[in-house]
């Protein structure tokens, strides 16, 4: 066990730091912030963006790795510097005057001096039938994340008429034969028109009904009007949401596309809170999700370390002014 050092005036029941999701980005500030000695929970209601997936991709000495695997070594090693894990939903976080308050699904109430919310996002899956069945295994989000699996195979791109359209461009990457799928949208540019046909990517704008495939292996998609279209893999881009509303119900700001404001640090605005991970940047990456929950620990033990310090000065000054110390120094210097 860890012998946490105690701080004047610190509750001892009060953890140091809660955080909330235990991600990639939440397990990476767990580990630095147990490797510095402070008292930290994690908590997390173990329903991972990246469960459906694979393996995780673009992770040095990691790639390829599924994702409840790299799950189950990080928590084994956070819990090797004291940090505790629990398997419980975070259901609401209050800033109140010295300290934040975490209440989790049980009813039970943390104390914390500082809260990472580590809580990521949600993908919006459309409503097609065979679309849920086939995510994770044929039917991706992120071409960084999975197009290598899918190189040289037809691919299609899903979205409205400009998102599908920049998606299918992009994938031209990892495949030359990629087809753009809107599901009835035909709002295209003319820009996005020239372009396409200058790259010689088709278009199906018709309905979907159904994608068809057997064990989540996509192999064709049926239109409500004309053919089928064989397809191997299915990318698609039809935005995400916060996976939590917490940040929201705290008062952090947001920007247009439904993103965290945070600074390079994590820092939200919020007195005490703090954020990485998915939740607050573009690029969604399991290394860039632990970067930020790294980055951010680095901040939260200095901002802890700045009150600790703080409070031990202010302890010291009342010791000094109780025994006269204080008194006889001015006294000397007069």
């Amino acid at each position: 066990m860890v012998d946490f050092p105690q701080v004047g005036g610190q509750d001892s029941g009060m953890y140091e730091v809660v955080i909330v999701g235990g991600g990639p980005a939440g397990l990476s500030a767990a580990l630095v912030l147990g490797r510095a000695r402070r008292r930290v929970v994690v908590c997390d209601a173990g329903r991972p963006r990246n469960a459906a997936s694979g393996g995780v991709h673009g992770f040095l000495t990691r790639d390829g790795i599924p994702p409840a695997e790299l799950r189950r070594l990080g928590i084994e090693e956070i819990v090797r510097y004291g940090v505790e894990f629990r398997e419980m939903q975070v259901v609401d976080v209050r800033c109140l005057e010295h300290h934040l308050e975490v209440r989790l699904a049980d009813g039970s109430l943390l104390a914390a001096r500082k809260v990472l919310l580590a809580t990521g996002i949600r993908d919006h899956l459309p409503e097609i039938e065979g679309f849920a069945a086939c995510y994770g295994r044929s039917v991706h989000h992120c071409p960084y994340c999975d197009g290598w699996e899918w190189r040289d195979q037809s691919l299609a791109a899903y979205g409205t008429a400009g998102e599908a359209s920049g998606l299918a461009m992009s994938l031209l990457n990892w495949s030359r034969d990629v087809a753009v799928c809107t599901n009835g949208d035909t709002d295209f540019s003319r820009r996005r028109r020239r372009e396409l046909n200058r790259l010689k990517i088709p278009v199906r704008a018709e309905p979907i009904v159904r994608l068809e495939g057997r064990d989540g292996w996509l192999e064709r998609i049926v239109f409500a009007e004309g053919p089928p279209l064989e397809r191997k893999a299915l990318f698609f881009n039809t935005g995400q949401g916060q996976r939590a509303d917490l940040a929201e119900r705290l008062g952090c700001r947001f920007d247009q596309k439904g993103h965290v404001c945070t600074d390079r640090r994590g820092r939200t605005g919020v007195k005490g809170l703090f954020l990485a991970g998915d939740a607050s940047g573009e690029v969604q990456f399991v290394a860039v999700a632990v970067a930020q929950g790294a980055t951010a620990a680095v901040a939260i033990n200095g901002e802890l370390q700045e009150e600790d310090r703080g409070e031990r000065g202010s302890a010291a000054e009342h010791a000094m002014k109780a025994r006269g110390e204080i008194a006889v120094e001015v006294e000397r210097e007069s």
